[in-house]
């Protein structure tokens, strides 16, 4: 999905594949890497012999006289996602420029791609509906892996979209001394029920009652499941007010889906969404939220189906979080609904902000 599959026309944004295409030329200079940990043991109780995390870096480490890294952020993508996701020209261009928040020059910046994702451990890759059945918790010990891996004690920043959003709750709250500061972006920091949680498990059925699925061992994608789920997934991410924009006549809409739709299920892999949809089932950071004591700024985004700003939820619970700040971007015209947690010209003074009140 790559932050929900990071839909074009601005509805979501975040596409690696989108960057690819069209900002190659300018994109960054990232690095990959790989760690791999042996006999990882997941929350469920299942290991897994070998665990391999594909990461990507940007820039490089700065130590302080003790040889501590001083300048590590990393950032954390949405579900389906990708760390490679973060070339996308709406959010490298702004952030990684030479003098940009994120300068590649000052910060050394971390970006892996999550258990169940891009070049990490997968279903795909061989064990289906074998694979062990990870949840965020596990993701976040491997995000912290990474860091530990390259002499990374405090990170200066950890930031993320979406799923990203809750790992940096949950950053902070499993390892109070991990990072300086943190910046979750679209997400809440409650349980997921209600319609967020429903959206999923629509999704995830759907996927399942196509008897082509065959519980996970296809010999071709189920495509009448994943139609289904890519649909709610289209709608998930939408922005009302742009699209309306974009999209003004019934002909235009519907040439839209019908060149969208193909693309999306190209990409498309059955048992890996399930697996990244349902990772969610545990999360809940709200009870902990008191603890987190570094500084946070939260953003979300008034157009956002996902979050929407009626639910006071929030407003309430960044209260909590004794240097925490939250942050609505109202929606407008050139917003991008869930999506606009991956276009840095929204918040990108708040992250400054942040980065100022956590020690400059």
């Amino acid at each position: 999905m790559r932050g929900l599959r990071g839909l074009v026309l601005g509805v979501a944004a975040g596409l690696a594949a989108a960057a690819t295409a069209t900002a190659a030329a300018a994109e960054p200079p990232f690095q990959q890497h790989d760690l791999t940990i042996k006999d990882f043991h997941f929350r469920s109780g299942e290991t897994l012999p070998e665990l391999k995390l594909h990461y990507w870096t940007l820039g490089a480490p700065k130590k302080d006289a003790a040889g501590h890294v001083v300048n590590a952020v990393m950032i954390l993508h949405g579900t389906g996602g990708s760390g490679h996701q973060f070339a996308a020209p709406q959010f490298a261009d702004v952030l990684f420029k030479p003098g940009g928040v994120l300068d590649p020059a000052k910060y050394f910046l971390i970006m892996p791609d999550d258990i169940g994702h891009g070049g990490s451990s997968k279903p795909s890759n061989g064990l289906h509906m074998k694979f062990p059945h990870y949840d965020y918790t596990d993701m976040v010990e491997g995000e912290h892996a990474i860091a530990a891996s390259l002499g990374v004690r405090q990170l200066r920043l950890v930031m993320g979209t979406s799923m990203g959003c809750m790992h940096s709750f949950m950053y902070v709250e499993m390892y109070p001394d991990g990072a300086r500061a943190a910046m979750p972006l679209a997400c809440q920091a409650m349980a997921l029920a209600g319609r967020n949680r429903l959206w999923r498990e629509m999704s995830i059925t759907s996927i399942e009652a196509d008897p082509a699925w065959m519980g996970g061992e296809y010999k071709s994608e189920p495509e009448l499941g994943l139609r289904g789920a890519e649909n709610m997934l289209i709608l998930a991410g939408a922005s009302p007010w742009p699209m309306q924009l974009q999209l003004p006549t019934r002909q235009q809409v519907d040439a839209w889906y019908a060149q969208q739709l193909p693309q999306r299920l190209k990409n498309a892999e059955a048992n890996d969404l399930i697996y990244q949809l349902e990772s969610s089932r545990n999360y809940d950071p709200e009870p902990e939220l008191g603890k987190i004591k570094v500084p946070v700024t939260w953003v979300n985004s008034a157009d956002d189906f996902i979050n929407p700003p009626e639910m006071p939820m929030a407003q309430a619970d960044v209260k909590k979080i004794k240097l925490g700040k939250f942050v609505l971007i109202p929606a407008g015209p050139d917003t991008h609904g869930h999506g606009t947690h991956t276009w840095a010209k929204f918040w990108q003074k708040d992250l400054a902000d942040l980065l100022k009140r956590s020690g400059g």
